[in-house]
């Protein structure tokens, strides 16, 4: 059965940062369903291997799509994204970026890669095909303080580029502005962990997400809810090792003060159950570092989400 939509919003209407002063392109009520249309991360600039990293303009990278206005959203809460459909085009691209990554220092001449993505399926080449994973990089709102571009990564989501954002997946957002504002963009077709080359095969595409409303819940940072986890974020400026303790902390906070746990115990139970993972790494480069921490769902960490304070 096809998913019922109540809004749609086209890839014409985005924003290219974060801040406290948004303004909404569609206001809805908590549990609307919208279809997005999203641009892929270069805005259509790339048509072709001939068109080089160095040659882009770097101001129309990472539009997001919206914001969206939740009625009811205040500070405090948390707004909920659940990823319904992630859809990304036919063609898409990856590039080597001269000076980004951890490779950088053996090749230092700027590529494009074009990719045809078919039937699940993303193929680089005759030779080398392999099943698409699509997820979407930027998810965020509004701030609450200073502009963020959609490049980096905060409390606020933006450009958290973890491969778990794909169809399934349910993101706590914090709210600190009315009506939270959301805006999503930044489609991949495929993405490794630690996108250390810079990209993933980026593409446009289409995601149809339902909005929801959690009152006087919030993480510090985003929390994202799979199946049989949950996903506690932590970024930083490009430290990975401070991207890491911001999200074992929130990881922490979510157990002590969500489900009751003990300082102590929380710290032993991430060391013995709990599993470490990197969303973003690719340095040197002006991104954001971006680790996760994996909560099993056990009895002690059930639904709903925990408030933390």
């Amino acid at each position: 059965m096809a998913t019922r939509v109540d809004h749609e919003i086209t890839r014409d209407q985005h924003v290219w940062a974060f801040g406290p002063d948004m303004e909404p392109v569609l206001t809805v009520d908590p549990g609307a369903v919208i279809r997005m249309e999203l641009n892929d991360c270069f805005t259509g600039q790339v048509t072709s291997e001939a068109d080089l990293f160095t040659s882009l303009d770097l101001e129309r990278v990472n539009a997001a799509t919206g914001p969206v206005y939740v009625r009811g959203a205040e500070a405090g809460d948390s707004l909920v994204l659940e990823l319904l459909e992630v859809v990304p085009a036919a063609r898409g691209s990856a590039m080597i970026i001269p000076g980004f990554g951890q490779l950088a220092h053996l090749v230092d001449r700027p590529v494009t890669k074009i990719f045809r993505v078919e039937d699940g399926v993303v193929h680089m080449n005759d030779r080398i095909r392999f099943p698409m994973r699509p997820m979407v990089g930027v998810i965020g709102v509004a701030t609450g303080g200073e502009e963020c571009i959609n490049f980096l990564a905060g409390q606020h989501g933006g450009n958290l580029d973890n491969h778990l954002h794909g169809p399934g997946s349910t993101v706590y957002l914090p709210v600190r502005q009315p009506g939270g504002m959301f805006a999503v963009g930044d489609m991949h077709a495929a993405m490794g962990d630690g996108e250390i080359a810079g990209t993933g095969v980026e593409v446009a595409g289409t995601v149809v997400v339902r909005l929801g409303l959690l009152k006087h819940a919030q993480g510090r940072w985003p929390v994202t809810e799979l199946r049989d986890a949950w996903v506690a974020h932590g970024t930083s400026g490009g430290d990975l090792t401070e991207a890491l303790a911001n999200a074992s902390e929130e990881a922490a906070r979510l157990l002590v003060d969500g489900w009751g746990f003990s300082l102590e115990e929380a710290f032993i139970f991430l060391s013995v159950a709990c599993d470490v993972g990197i969303a973003q790494a690719c340095q040197p480069s002006p991104a954001s570092s971006i680790a996760r921490v994996m909560i099993p769902k056990i009895t002690a960490c059930p639904k709903p989400f925990p408030p933390t304070r």
